[in-house]
Protein backbone atom coordinates (compact mmCIF):
# COMPACT_ATOMS: atom_id res chain seq x y z
CA UNK A 1 0.00 0.00 0.00
CA UNK A 2 0.85 3.36 -0.92
CA UNK A 3 1.99 5.73 2.14
CA UNK A 4 -0.25 8.34 1.15
CA UNK A 5 -3.26 6.20 1.43
CA UNK A 6 -2.71 5.05 5.30
CA UNK A 7 -5.06 6.31 8.00
CA UNK A 8 -4.82 6.19 11.63
CA UNK A 9 -6.32 2.56 12.68
CA UNK A 10 -4.24 1.05 10.13
CA UNK A 11 -2.11 -1.85 10.81
CA UNK A 12 1.24 -1.96 8.55
CA UNK A 13 4.77 -4.04 9.12
CA UNK A 14 7.78 -2.53 8.93
CA UNK A 15 11.53 -4.14 9.87
CA UNK A 16 9.36 -6.78 10.82
CA UNK A 17 7.30 -5.71 13.53
CA UNK A 18 3.91 -4.90 13.79
CA UNK A 19 2.80 -1.00 13.96
CA UNK A 20 -0.83 0.49 14.65
CA UNK A 21 -0.87 3.77 12.99
CA UNK A 22 -2.23 6.63 15.77
CA UNK A 23 -1.60 9.67 13.95
CA UNK A 24 -0.92 10.33 9.55
CA UNK A 25 0.43 13.83 8.81
CA UNK A 26 0.94 14.79 4.60
CA UNK A 27 3.82 17.23 4.27
CA UNK A 28 4.49 18.89 1.22
CA UNK A 29 7.31 21.39 2.52
CA UNK A 30 7.62 24.24 -0.54
CA UNK A 31 9.79 22.99 -3.41
CA UNK A 32 10.82 19.73 -1.96
CA UNK A 33 8.56 16.59 -2.10
CA UNK A 34 6.40 15.83 -0.57
CA UNK A 35 6.49 13.03 2.94
CA UNK A 36 4.33 11.09 5.16
CA UNK A 37 4.21 11.37 9.28
CA UNK A 38 3.25 8.49 10.97
CA UNK A 39 2.97 8.16 14.61
CA UNK A 40 3.35 4.21 15.29
CA UNK A 41 2.40 2.33 18.28
CA UNK A 42 4.33 -1.15 18.36
CA UNK A 43 1.93 -4.16 19.27
CA UNK A 44 4.45 -6.10 20.87
CA UNK A 45 6.33 -3.99 23.24
CA UNK A 46 3.50 -0.68 23.26
CA UNK A 47 6.33 1.87 22.46
CA UNK A 48 5.15 4.80 20.31
CA UNK A 49 8.13 6.19 17.87
CA UNK A 50 7.34 8.76 14.64
CA UNK A 51 8.50 7.45 11.48
CA UNK A 52 9.02 9.65 8.48
CA UNK A 53 8.25 8.12 4.87
CA UNK A 54 8.51 9.63 1.10
CA UNK A 55 5.21 9.90 -0.45
CA UNK A 56 3.89 7.19 -2.57
CA UNK A 57 6.22 4.64 -0.77
CA UNK A 58 5.09 1.28 -0.87
CA UNK A 59 4.47 -0.02 2.67
CA UNK A 60 3.37 -3.42 3.79
CA UNK A 61 -0.34 -3.11 5.41
CA UNK A 62 -1.62 -6.11 7.47
CA UNK A 63 -5.46 -7.11 7.57
CA UNK A 64 -7.17 -6.36 10.81
CA UNK A 65 -10.41 -7.67 12.32
CA UNK A 66 -12.48 -5.29 13.47
CA UNK A 67 -15.32 -6.48 16.57
CA UNK A 68 -17.62 -3.65 17.47
CA UNK A 69 -17.47 -5.37 21.56
CA UNK A 70 -19.74 -3.75 24.12
CA UNK A 71 -17.90 -2.81 27.64
CA UNK A 72 -19.74 -4.76 30.53
CA UNK A 73 -18.29 -4.28 33.82
CA UNK A 74 -14.70 -4.37 35.47
CA UNK A 75 -13.71 -7.68 38.39
CA UNK A 76 -10.34 -8.71 39.96
CA UNK A 77 -9.32 -9.81 36.78
CA UNK A 78 -9.63 -6.74 34.51
CA UNK A 79 -11.90 -5.08 31.97
CA UNK A 80 -14.60 -7.46 30.37
CA UNK A 81 -15.98 -7.03 27.04
CA UNK A 82 -18.50 -9.12 24.53
CA UNK A 83 -18.06 -8.98 20.67
CA UNK A 84 -21.37 -7.67 19.70
CA UNK A 85 -21.59 -10.45 17.24
CA UNK A 86 -20.62 -13.73 18.69
CA UNK A 87 -21.52 -12.51 22.35
CA UNK A 88 -17.97 -14.13 22.94
CA UNK A 89 -16.84 -12.16 26.58
CA UNK A 90 -13.15 -10.85 26.53
CA UNK A 91 -11.21 -10.01 29.62
CA UNK A 92 -8.39 -6.93 29.09
CA UNK A 93 -5.97 -5.54 31.28
CA UNK A 94 -5.45 -2.00 32.74
CA UNK A 95 -1.86 -2.37 30.77
CA UNK A 96 -3.90 -2.95 27.23
CA UNK A 97 -6.19 -0.42 27.56
CA UNK A 98 -4.29 2.99 29.02
CA UNK A 99 -6.39 5.72 29.42
CA UNK A 100 -9.42 4.47 26.72
CA UNK A 101 -11.13 3.10 30.58
CA UNK A 102 -11.32 7.24 31.88
CA UNK A 103 -14.29 7.57 28.76
CA UNK A 104 -15.89 3.81 29.25
CA UNK A 105 -19.07 3.28 31.75
CA UNK A 106 -21.13 0.21 31.14
CA UNK A 107 -22.78 -0.52 28.30
CA UNK A 108 -20.23 1.68 25.77
CA UNK A 109 -19.20 0.62 22.59
CA UNK A 110 -16.07 0.38 21.01
CA UNK A 111 -14.07 -0.93 18.13
CA UNK A 112 -11.25 -4.03 19.10
CA UNK A 113 -8.79 -4.48 16.47
CA UNK A 114 -7.72 -8.23 16.63
CA UNK A 115 -5.43 -10.09 14.64
CA UNK A 116 -4.85 -13.49 14.44
CA UNK A 117 -7.81 -13.93 17.46
CA UNK A 118 -5.36 -11.66 19.38
CA UNK A 119 -6.59 -8.09 20.49
CA UNK A 120 -4.51 -5.64 19.39
CA UNK A 121 -5.64 -2.43 20.86
CA UNK A 122 -8.89 -0.39 21.18
CA UNK A 123 -10.68 2.32 18.92
CA UNK A 124 -12.75 4.75 20.92
CA UNK A 125 -15.84 6.62 19.70
CA UNK A 126 -14.82 10.38 18.65
CA UNK A 127 -17.19 11.88 21.13
CA UNK A 128 -18.67 10.37 24.61
CA UNK A 129 -21.66 11.67 27.19
CA UNK A 130 -20.49 11.48 30.45
CA UNK A 131 -22.06 12.95 34.03
CA UNK A 132 -20.35 15.62 36.14
CA UNK A 133 -20.04 14.37 39.41
CA UNK A 134 -18.24 16.82 41.27
CA UNK A 135 -17.65 21.09 39.91
CA UNK A 136 -17.12 24.43 41.66
CA UNK A 137 -20.41 26.34 41.52
CA UNK A 138 -21.09 29.35 39.01
CA UNK A 139 -19.12 32.46 39.91
CA UNK A 140 -22.02 35.14 39.16
CA UNK A 141 -20.68 37.91 37.05
CA UNK A 142 -17.85 35.87 35.28
CA UNK A 143 -18.85 36.05 31.21
CA UNK A 144 -15.50 36.17 30.27
CA UNK A 145 -15.84 33.86 27.76
CA UNK A 146 -12.70 31.78 27.57
CA UNK A 147 -12.73 31.03 31.22
CA UNK A 148 -12.84 27.03 32.65
CA UNK A 149 -13.13 25.46 35.66
CA UNK A 150 -11.97 21.67 36.81
CA UNK A 151 -14.52 19.12 36.70
CA UNK A 152 -14.76 15.36 37.65
CA UNK A 153 -16.71 13.25 35.72
CA UNK A 154 -18.10 10.18 37.03
CA UNK A 155 -15.58 7.66 35.20
CA UNK A 156 -12.80 9.73 37.32
CA UNK A 157 -11.75 11.80 34.29
CA UNK A 158 -10.69 14.92 35.01
CA UNK A 159 -11.60 18.02 32.67
CA UNK A 160 -11.92 21.78 32.05
CA UNK A 161 -15.78 22.89 31.44
CA UNK A 162 -17.15 26.45 30.93
CA UNK A 163 -18.18 28.57 33.98
CA UNK A 164 -22.16 27.91 33.53
CA UNK A 165 -21.98 23.96 33.39
CA UNK A 166 -22.70 22.38 37.02
CA UNK A 167 -22.99 18.91 38.65
CA UNK A 168 -25.36 16.56 37.78
CA UNK A 169 -25.49 17.66 33.81
CA UNK A 170 -24.33 16.05 30.95
CA UNK A 171 -21.42 16.64 28.81
CA UNK A 172 -19.85 15.75 25.70
CA UNK A 173 -16.08 15.01 25.73
CA UNK A 174 -13.80 14.40 22.83
CA UNK A 175 -11.69 10.89 23.25
CA UNK A 176 -8.89 12.30 21.54
CA UNK A 177 -7.73 14.61 24.39
CA UNK A 178 -10.23 14.41 26.92
CA UNK A 179 -11.59 18.35 26.18
CA UNK A 180 -14.82 19.61 26.65
CA UNK A 181 -16.88 19.39 23.64
CA UNK A 182 -20.66 21.02 24.66
CA UNK A 183 -23.74 19.76 26.60
CA UNK A 184 -25.58 16.42 25.48
CA UNK A 185 -28.51 15.91 25.19
CA UNK A 186 -30.21 12.97 27.38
Amino acid sequence: MKSTDLRPGNAVRIDGNMYIITQFQHITPGNWRAMVNLRLKNVQTGLVMEKRFRSGEDIEQIDLDRREMEYLYTDSTGHVFMDNVTYDQITLSDDFLGDAMQYMKPNTVANVLVCEGKPLTIELPATVDLVITETTPAIKGATATNQLKEATLETGLKTRVPPFIGEGELVRISTADGSYQSRAKE
